[in-house]
């Protein structure tokens, strides 16, 4: 591990230290040569589709096509260690579960087929078709369908998630827990109720056109940095970019694009932000909606003066509902409470509304930083509010753009991954297959969790992901994972899920994106869906790490043929050649019709969206502007006041990624942008919160959570870091900090867990070891 420091990083983002990152992971990977040979076919037509984030494709048809980011994840996943019996013979259970994250996925590629033996805390090879059997008795034996667990991370494919929930449908339950429970799913809420689509309304053209980027609750340069270059062409031609995050993120501020020459040579920089505002977490609601109070008086001035409205009555007339009810609220709201909670003030709101008043076109984009809170639905269309009023959704260089942080978690939710259970969908389905699918609603991430806890679920059955880790509340949530009579994970690395097994447990390992699928009828492509609606096809180009290894497509139809037989289809027969699985979903959902032949377009095809064309598939058939009261009091206020213990001050915690990181995978332990180097455990906070509370960054703090019904939680070994944010906020990584977020703390209406709102109290821990940090 490398030394610990921290200092302030003085450069942009990009350049010279994103080149020398990429090169780094690739030596580390152990497979350099073909890993070069690999990153050239990222993102590419008859290449393979980026294993990272869900950024949409440049139309410009440049040969590199990836980012820093994206080449950790494709040399993570190509690496040339493995993990096999011989591995599992050497390492108990309890003995791994000892380790780091990191250590965990370093290890490499899991190689075949594993069986947790109680006896001997060990993982021992398993036949396929012995663990296929061991899936379908453990789910056959089941009182209903509705006591397993079906979990879906945004790796799988379009093609793996379509016929995954046609399985779990046809066995009898909507229980599909999945990774947008745990981050968009309020963009999924509030989207719907408001303009009928729970995805953004915006292409890689609109990002083009724009007059104005507002950028709300995002870091791009760690979690989406191909963002970065679509920033740096719009700022470039003169689009004003308004930037607010919680913290000041070097990424948002400057770039250097490592494949421009002369800023490289030169140690040039383009400009990102023109304004960029820190509000308190949680305050956004009161920020945007300071903004639209802003606006308002703003447009009474213009109109006293005989001007035009800045308000697009027109489109407001024609296709709106509740403007009316909603400008009364904003005028009635006051001025002190919307900065107090936002902790923006009056006349940066103003500043914002006079951008806002000034561009024709407006692009509102957004990610986790909004979504996970309590009030996440109401603080989002707050925005589409404010997007609405200037009828900026709908018309080319505007809209609203929730940026989904893994390649095809917007895509599972499409072909079908959904607890809620989409009536259009269902009808198609059973028309299709001539067979009964259950409409209840089915459990989200929360609720199987709790499911597990209490002895109702009994199976949990997990298609990529490391949910051990990922969900809030770690204690609980691997608890629930040990109630389980089976515990199944489709995984291509070793991660804690695999450590927390249930009374029986397996790994079936699967290819990777960037591997060849070789099966009766072909070479095998799948498909992926990006943020801006587009569908892109992907194939692998490497040799598969083990020729014990399968298809997630592969996997899912031996245990659906298992379990179910040959009803209501011919698994096995449907997965020798995903044409015939994505004529099956060209027949169920909409927007996919003549899907193989679209494959063959470079740069793959739009789905289309009928907010973008105007077309509101709500209730009414109608926009709909929502008039939310605002939070009484955010997080720390409320523990605060009403179960805080006498003396203690609470605090705001949210939790993020290092630079080095992707989700729950550590590739390392720098986060460069931020200073840190060789070191998770660390706080971010106000310098001044660190002098109130006596800290220097060689003590060793615990941090614990605070909970309404008294509970507390608690992680230690941490260290605090000065840096710009809020008072009263503080940052730190996940999964480190996951244990701090209580399982029933989640948004209304989303159950997103509320990791950026977390009320916690910092003490100095006894007999803490210091570590120089300078």
């Amino acid at each position: 591990m490398a030394k610990k420091k921290i200092a302030t990083y003085k450069g942009s983002a990009g350049g010279w230290g994103a080149l020398a990152s990429t090169s780094r992971h690739l030596l580390k990977s152990e497979n350099p040569v073909k890993n070069i040979r690999s990153l050239m076919r990222t993102n590419q037509h008859k290449g393979f589709d980026c294993p990272g984030c869900a950024w949409g494709d440049q139309k410009s048809g440049h040969k590199v096509s990836f980012c820093e980011n994206g080449a950790k994840a494709v040399n993570w996943e190509a690496t040339a260690k493995k993990v096999g019996a011989d591995f599992f013979a050497k390492n108990t259970v309890s003995y791994l579960d000892t380790q780091s994250d990191y250590f965990l996925e370093y290890q490499g590629r899991l190689t075949e087929p594993m069986r947790y033996n109680r006896d001997t805390d060990r993982y021992e090879p398993v036949s396929w078709d012995a663990a296929f059997q061991l899936i379908a008795r453990h789910l056959n034996a089941l009182d209903n369908p509705d006591q397993a667990e079906f979990y879906t991370s945004g790796r799988a494919s379009n093609e793996a998630a379509f016929l995954y929930q046609l399985f779990v449908r046809s066995y009898g339950t909507n229980n599909f827990p999945d990774c947008s429970n745990m981050c968009h799913e309020a963009s999924g809420v509030a989207l719907k109720e408001t303009i009928g689509v729970g995805k953004g309304t915006v292409t890689m053209d609109d990002f083009a056109q724009a007059d104005a980027i507002f950028v709300f609750g995002q870091n791009p340069g760690t979690n989406h940095p191909r963002m970065l270059d679509t920033l740096r062409q719009a700022s470039k031609r003169g689009a004003t970019i308004v930037s607010f995050n919680n913290l000041r993120e070097r990424g948002l501020e400057r770039f250097t694009n490592p494949q421009k020459p002369m800023e490289m040579l030169t140690n040039g920089y383009t400009e990102i932000s023109k304004h960029y505002y820190t509000p308190k977490l949680g305050g956004d609601m009161a920020l945007v909606r300071g903004i639209v109070k802003a606006l308002l008086e703003l447009d009474a001035e213009r109109q006293s003066m005989g001007k035009n409205s800045l308000l697009d009555h027109h489109f407001l007339t024609q296709h709106a509902e509740g403007v009316d009810a909603y400008l009364a609220l904003v005028k009635e709201s006051d001025w002190t409470v919307l900065e107090e909670q936002s902790g923006i003030s009056r006349e940066d709101m103003f500043k914002v509304a006079g951008i806002y008043a000034r561009a024709e076109r407006v692009i509102c984009s957004w990610a986790m930083g909004l979504t996970q809170h309590k009030h996440s639905v109401m603080i989002l269309q707050e925005i589409v509010n404010l997007l609405l009023l200037r009828g900026n959704i709908g018309k080319p260089g505007a809209g609203a753009c929730p940026v989904r942080g893994h390649s095809n978690v917007q895509g599972d939710r499409t072909v079908g991954i959904d607890e809620k259970a989409p009536k259009p969908l269902i009808d198609k389905m059973e028309a299709v297959f001539k067979t009964p699918m259950p409409r209840e609603r089915g459990h989200n991430a929360i609720q199987a969790v709790q499911a597990m806890l209490n002895g109702e679920s009994k199976v949990f059955i997990g298609m990529g992901g490391n949910f051990a880790a990922a969900m809030s509340d770690t204690d609980a949530t691997r608890q629930a994972l040990r109630n389980c009579n089976l515990t199944v994970n489709i995984s291509t690395k070793l991660n804690r899920c695999h450590l927390t097994p249930g009374e029986d447990s397996l790994i079936l390992p699967c290819l990777g994106r960037t591997e060849v699928d070789q099966t009766v009828a072909g070479e095998q492509r799948i498909t992926v869906e990006d943020s801006m609606c587009m569908v892109h096809s992907s194939g692998g180009v490497l040799p598969p790490a083990s020729d014990q290894l399968k298809s997630e497509v592969n996997i899912i139809a031996n245990i659906a043929q298992k379990t179910l037989g040959n009803h209501p289809v011919d698994w096995l027969h449907l997965a020798e050649d995903n044409d015939r699985i994505r004529k099956l979903i060209e027949a169920c959902v909409p927007g996919f019709h003549d899907f193989n032949e679209r494959l063959e377009q470079p740069g793959g095809f739009y789905l289309g969206n009928t907010a973008a064309q105007r077309i509101w598939m709500t209730e009414n058939r109608r926009a709909n502007v929502m008039s939310n009261p605002l939070p009484e009091q955010l997080i720390a206020d409320q523990i605060q006041q009403q179960t805080a213990p006498e003396g203690t001050d609470i605090f705001t915690l949210q939790t993020l990624r290092s630079h080095d990181q992707y989700n729950t995978t550590v590739y390392g332990y720098n986060d460069r942008y931020r200073g840190v180097k060789g070191i998770r455990k660390v706080v971010f906070m106000h310098q001044e919160d660190m002098d109130k509370l006596g800290l220097n960054p060689e003590q060793e703090i615990t941090l614990t959570s605070h909970w309404h019904d008294g509970s507390e939680r608690s992680v230690n070994g941490f260290k605090a870091v000065a840096y710009d944010i809020p008072k009263g906020n503080m940052a730190a990584y996940y999964p480190e900090t996951n244990p701090l977020v209580p399982l029933d703390s989640y948004g209304d209406r989303s159950f997103t867990p509320t990791s950026k709102a977390i009320a916690i109290s910092i003490k100095t821990d006894s007999n803490s070891n210091a570590i120089k940090l300078g």
